[in-house]
């Protein structure tokens, strides 16, 4: 890749998903960064999706990961209230796919019961010790948030605090968070 095509690469995001104490949260900042110039600050990376009780947060190219969510909740409704049926279906077509296979996103969704992160290689992963991160400061995130995972933090407050050390490290991160959460059960 020359160096003016990787100047003209958008990069991704920070997302943190953190299930404790009956909830789970997923967190995301809102930078949208072309090359060295951040094109936005306050994308909403992070929402809930269809009317099914599950929330969701991308990382990757935005109009990509928008594809995604809707062939998600389209599987969400061939498969009612089961989220990890729903995401492995549409793992399978993502993987398959000759138009999907090129989409440039990864995907952290959850409901009431399982917490998965989906990518274009057909992963459908759940989280070790209820926390997962993607993106590029996902990494940060994730140590952030698996050192205050044993604490006396509720799980809003770890996905907030994680991204707040994410957005001091890296520079495709920023401060304004959004979060979305539901109850366990």
């Amino acid at each position: 890749m020359s160096e003016h095509s990787h100047s003209q690469s958008m990069h991704a995001t920070t997302i943190v998903t953190v299930r404790k104490g009956g909830k789970v949260v997923i967190a995301g900042d809102g930078q949208v960064s072309l090359g060295q110039t951040v094109i936005k600050h306050n994308a909403r990376k992070v929402r809930p999706l269809g009317k099914r009780g599950v929330i969701a947060g991308f990382a990757g190219a935005t109009a990509d990961a928008f594809t995604l969510f809707e062939r998600l909740e389209g599987k969400l409704e061939q498969y009612p209230d089961q989220l990890m049926r729903a995401c492995v279906e549409l793992a399978k077509d993502w993987r398959t796919d000759r138009y999907l296979r090129r989409l440039e996103a990864m995907m952290l969704v959850a409901d009431k019961s399982v917490t998965l992160a989906l990518t274009g290689t057909g992963d459908v992963l759940e989280p070790e010790h209820g926390v997962m991160a993607i993106g590029s400061g996902g990494n940060f995130a994730l140590a952030a948030a698996l050192a205050m995972i044993d604490g006396k933090d509720d799980a809003e407050t770890i996905a907030r605090k994680a991204m707040e050390i994410a957005a001091r490290i890296c520079v495709y991160t920023n401060d304004n968070v959004i979060v979305e959460s539901l109850d366990e059960g």
